[in-house]
């Protein structure tokens, strides 16, 4: 990838635009819809690349990094 390039691929269950040596622009999202269309309006708007990574749909949301104990 080069420089500003955004990758659209799900993680652990939500969709994330990852932009290339520019993580303050990186995004979350619920949907793989928004995710791709925000990606594609992004990557037109800096005038680079927009890739989709496809993955099959858990159905969950998980948080691998929360320890808390409900």
């Amino acid at each position: 990838m080069a420089k500003g390039d955004i990758e659209t691929r799900s993680n652990r269950g939500q969709w994330e635009n990852h932009v290339e040596d520019s993580p303050e622009l990186s995004q979350s999202f619920a949907s793989r819809e928004e995710a791709v269309e925000e990606g594609e309006r992004l990557a037109l708007a800096m005038g680079t690349r927009h890739t989709v990574i496809d993955a099959e749909p858990t159905g969950a949301i998980t948080d691998e990094g929360d320890t808390t104990a409900g």
